[in-house]
């Protein structure tokens, strides 16, 4: 039963980050999971300081904070700073990162705060955080509710959502000219990022949501020109990815996030090297004369 939950809980976080990551790999911003994940330390700190707490929902609520206000912060650099966006990116999530540490170092001895339990979570241990109701029946692990809410927000937000995302994505300017507001979106787009980067690392670590939001898109973007399809496809290798992580995982004996993220590289490999329009090896063979 183990198996299924951790499976279960890979696969949801791989379904919402591969969907949001299919935006951020065509607006070139994949690298903002990674910030977001650094960035949000000082908001865990805060939240420990403000509640005396270590439980997992103030924690959360000041991490996601802080995740939304390391959005808002890139693109005021990228936009009226005029720094590059991968520039803005790395001076953000360094720059909050470095406030995070310095927190913790100055409030140290009133500070009883472990990073792990939010910033460097273990899929592992999914099965163990089980919600039982007063009643004692279990419900299942916390960890796969939060998901499976957060899977269902980021689907009926990219659902209903659909046209402005894909026109603010593939051509602000058309989307400005016909009257949408490219600015709106962005910030909605980068919030539903932030939410589903803090949900996710609590359960699977950071290292794997980073994996999920760049390594199954970048790999159906080689498959197809589709965008529609490219986002079937890249749940699709998340999910496959979970599962045969897992597996790999048991059979060697190692770490299930580090065996998931390694799957999720071996499918891009495969795709820069046999996709039917862009694999290395198939040009190649093209270009051969004949």
């Amino acid at each position: 039963m183990n198996a299924f939950w951790i499976i279960l809980t890979g696969s949801l976080v791989a379904t919402c980050c591969s969907l949001l990551g299919c935006y951020l790999i065509l607006r070139r911003m994949a690298m903002v999971g990674d910030a977001i994940s650094h960035a949000v330390l000082p908001g865990i700190v805060i939240a420990f300081l403000l509640t005396g707490s270590r439980d997992s929902v103030p924690m959360l609520i000041g991490a996601g904070l802080l995740g939304v206000l390391t959005t808002f912060l890139i693109e005021f650099f990228h936009r009226y700073a005029r720094v590059q966006a991968d520039a803005a990116i790395g001076v953000t999530f360094t720059w909050l990162f470095a406030i995070g540490i310095i927190l913790i170092s100055v409030f140290a001895g009133q500070v009883d705060l472990d990073q792990d339990c939010v910033l460097y979570g273990e899929i592992a241990y999914v099965p163990l955080d089980l919600w039982i109701t007063e009643s004692g029946l279990s419900m299942g692990p916390r960890t796969v509710w939060t998901l499976s809410i957060t899977t269902l927000l980021i689907i009926l937000f990219i659902v209903l959502g659909y046209k402005e995302l894909f026109l603010t994505t593939f051509d602000p300017a058309f989307a400005a000219a016909i009257g949408i507001s490219t600015s709106l979106w962005y910030y909605l787009l980068m919030t539903a990022v932030s939410l589903t980067t803090v949900a996710s690392f609590e359960s699977v670590g950071a290292i794997l949501v980073v994996a999920f939001l760049v390594a199954p898109p970048a790999t159906a973007y080689l498959l197809t020109d589709n965008f529609k399809v490219m986002l079937v496809l890249s749940v699709l290798l998340g999910i496959l990815a979970s599962v045969g992580g897992y597996y790999l995982a048991v059979w060697l004996d190692g770490s299930i996030a580090g065996a998931i993220a390694t799957v999720t590289g071996m499918e891009f490999l495969l795709a820069i090297l046999f996709s039917p329009s862009r694999g290395l090896l198939i040009r190649r063979k093209q270009l051969q004369p004949v």
